[in-house]
């Protein structure tokens, strides 16, 4: 008898998981979105598949199809999991989804260890193979009698080099808004045995660049709070624990500017007949005459540098009329982004995910660098990489849930081998697998 997954959100990176699940003979699926019409386009007719139009916040009927089907995935803003997780643990289903557990997530696994089911989080891309690939790795140091000295683990979702066609260097394979709300946030890491706190406003200050085999020089600023992944990786000895961001070159020092012109603000303006440069002179507080050169001045920066062309090539310093009669300057911030950085019929994305390690090994008095790199290429007029490496080790931990081949219960990560292991050896018969280096010291 087929076995009924449910998968809520028809969005940006669903595809290739409906594809792959559709592809279970074992399997059949319900694709839940709020427009229908987005669902329909993913089962595309499939005699395997099903569409159906559902609002989260329309409990007895998410109540009735969550009841109805034997497992549960959550594509949908993580905003909405607890409401789906309480469901699955009322009618004792697991639940997988690709975003990161959050501490009223994390309270919810007593409940469901006593339902005997199990929450799978945090199994996307990142965060996902960057937790399966660097624990497979230290666990195999461990093994060995090594210890991890530092640790260094770097994603970023770019074009590739042959869709890389605009001033920023980046265009959008998911959430636009996300990327935005990004910008804001604080950060803490650990350097060689020191904690370095940056609060969101220095973001963007926090930069270092690194050559990556295959793609060439990058920039990485840090990602939120790498300090308890010490903890999770089972490393406490590390010295340095930093998880970051890849974006090309200048992507920082411009970020910086808009966050610094209070571009990032989220309190409705009045807008309406007003042009861009309007809003931008609002929100730097200057002149709006010689915008650029008063906000050149202000923030002492060259109204001639490559920052400002970036801004004028997006349009904020131009006589456009905004889309909107109200809305806040971060919104019509990520409109316009959205706009202007789109992927193109037939254009490639490209992941880039890099775990450097020192290991020492005190027996042998040795220490070796290893650098495990995945580089993954979207699919002309087909998946982006994005899509592909976020939602196929959903799918692939789905399907194999439903097999009793991953039996852990309670609120889980993928960081131990029960999880990784079969869900890393599917990824690399999918091709999507981490090279490794190993570079004596």
């Amino acid at each position: 008898m087929a076995q009924k997954v449910l998968v809520l959100g028809a969005g940006l990176v669903a595809k290739p998981l409906v594809k792959y699940l559709l592809e279970v003979p074992e399997i059949t699926i319900t694709l839940g979105d709020q427009f229908k019409a987005k669902a329909d386009e993913l089962i595309a007719g499939h005699s395997k598949g099903c569409s159906v139009e559902i609002d989260v916040n329309n409990e007895q009927k998410l109540d009735g199809i969550v009841k109805d089907h034997d497992l549960t995935i959550s594509l949908i803003p993580y905003i909405h999991h607890l409401k789906v997780a309480s469901l699955c643990i009322k009618h004792k289903k697991p639940l997988v989804t690709a975003s990161y557990v959050s501490p009223a997530m994390k309270a919810l696994d007593k409940a469901a260890k006593d339902a005997g089911i199990l929450f799978l989080n945090e199994i996307g891309l990142d965060p996902g193979i960057d937790h399966m690939s660097a624990q497979q790795i230290i666990d195999q140091v461990h093994k060995k009698g090594g210890a991890i000295e530092s640790f260094k683990s770097i994603c970023g979702g770019l074009p590739a080099p042959d869709a890389n066609d605009n001033p920023f260097g980046y265009k959008f394979s998911w959430s636009p808004r996300g990327v935005v709300l990004a910008a804001r946030n604080s950060a803490r890491y650990l350097r060689d045995g020191r904690i370095v706190e940056t609060p969101g406003k220095d973001l963007f200050l926090d930069v270092f660049e690194q050559d990556v085999d295959g793609v060439g020089r990058l920039e990485v600023y840090p990602n939120r709070d790498s300090i308890p992944y010490s903890e999770i990786y089972s490393i406490p000895e590390t010295k340095t624990m930093f998880r970051g961001t890849f974006r090309n070159l200048g992507w920082c020092k411009t970020w910086k500017l808009i966050a610094d012109m209070n571009y990032l603000d989220e309190n409705p303006r009045h807008v309406k007949g007003r042009s861009f440069k309007d809003l931008t002179a609002e929100v730097a507080g200057v002149n709006v005459d010689r915008v650029r050169e008063n906000i050149a001045k202000k923030f002492k920066l060259d109204p001639a540098s490559d920052i400002f062309e970036r801004l004028s090539w997006l349009g904020l310093f131009s006589d456009e009329v905004l889309p909107a009669e109200n809305s806040s300057a971060l919104d019509l911030l990520v409109a316009k982004l959205q706009t202007k950085m789109e992927y193109k019929p037939g254009e490639r994305d490209m992941v880039v995910l890099v775990h450097d390690f020192i290991a020492s090994y005190p027996k042998e008095k040795k220490r070796e660098r290893i650098t495990s790199t995945l580089l993954d290429f979207g699919i002309p007029h087909g998946d982006s990489a994005m899509s592909r490496t976020v939602s196929l080790p959903a799918a692939i931990a789905t399907k194999l849930i439903l097999e009793g081949k991953i039996r852990d219960k309670g609120v889980k990560i993928p960081v131990e081998p029960t999880i990784y292991e079969p869900v890393l050896k599917e990824l690399a018969k999918l091709k999507i697998s981490c090279n490794e280096k190993v570079t004596e010291m």
